[in-house]
């Protein structure tokens, strides 16, 4: 059973190692989300397949199969039973599909380029998408209909803060605009200006369970640490190998403590994120880059995927 009541500090995380590996994917795992109650854990892939696992039992519960249309970024929506994800075939689309029945409920058409951010809320039927096409979308599961329409002058990253209130777009490797969700339309209510990166782009943003701080998270081997009501650079997230340039998930544990990345060398990498300094680098059993990272909101528990499929627990003994 998960253990839920150790506290997350530093000899702990130390301690992760690799509790189950799954081997059910033929191409790199795109995309990984936990459900709201920690219960569960879906799966998107290149291989066009979703995979549900059941975390307390840490099996795998069912595959359903996207093969007209590929799937990627992939996210549970309020009801942990019907998700959202992106399309790789045919159009730039976006799906509702229950799980339940692998029926899908509803179409979001819209975008004429490949969708690269996906983000649901944390407290209501919004989602938010952005795309190649370099615009950003605000939408509501219940209406097909686009609800908010932002023409944008590059590629964007973005995500909902924790309380559903604002949301962050980043945009071209170098600025963060802030948006209140009630008045969007009304332009950004801030802005933070970043050194521009020069040689990676941004390929992902959160922010941190507490509200406080942004996670941005590169194509290159350095992650950036933000404070999130004022832009300020708090660290750099460094020493990781991305020899590959694939774009790297950078994942804050619940108590927004710790940092976790993927590697290209198949390791996960774990920081304080209070001062910056790199913690642990956790082997696994990786045969590509790790591309995806997420610790479980509920339980002690950490994901990671290649093609293969991880699943993390303490141990206590950080030997």
């Amino acid at each position: 059973m998960l253990e839920q009541k150790m506290k997350l500090i530093e000899p702990v995380v130390k301690s992760f190692r690799v509790a189950k590996v799954f081997r059910d994917n033929t191409d790199r795992i795109n995309c990984i989300d936990f459900s709201s109650d920690g219960s569960t854990l879906i799966s998107s892939s290149d291989d066009d397949s979703i995979i549900i696992y059941d975390c307390s039992k840490g099996i795998q519960k069912r595959t359903l199969n996207s093969k007209k249309y590929g799937v990627d970024l992939i996210h549970f929506t309020h009801a942990a039973n019907t998700a959202i994800h992106s399309s790789t075939k045919i159009d730039d689309t976006i799906r509702y599909l229950s799980l339940h029945d692998n029926k899908y409920i509803r179409y979001f058409p819209a975008h004429s380029k490949k969708v690269v951010t996906l983000c649901t809320s944390p407290v209501d039927d919004m989602f938010l998408s952005g795309s190649l096409d370099k615009t950003l979308r605000l939408w509501d599961l219940r209406s097909p209909n686009c609800q908010g329409f932002m023409q944008l002058n590059g590629r964007p990253v973005g995500n909902f803060d924790p309380e559903g209130l604002i949301f962050a777009v980043g945009l071209n490797s170098e600025s963060i605009k802030l948006y209140d969700l009630r008045t969007f339309d009304k332009g950004p209510f801030n802005t933070f200006k970043l050194n521009q990166d020069k040689d990676c782009d941004w390929t992902g943003l959160k922010f941190s369970p507490d509200g406080k701080t942004m996670l941005i998270s590169t194509n290159g081997t350095n992650i950036h640490l933000i404070d999130a009501f004022n832009g300020n650079l708090l660290h750099e997230l460094t020493g990781y190998a991305n020899a590959r340039r694939v774009p790297l998930e950078a994942s804050f544990s619940p108590d927004s403590q710790f940092v976790f990345s993927g590697s290209s060398d198949g390791c996960v990498h774990a920081w304080n994120a209070d001062n910056g300094n790199k913690l642990a680098v956790l082997k696994a059993e990786h045969t590509g880059p790790v591309s995806c990272v997420q610790f479980n909101p509920k339980y002690m528990m950490l994901a990671s995927s290649c093609t293969n499929m991880a699943f993390w627990l303490p141990t206590g003994d950080d030997n």
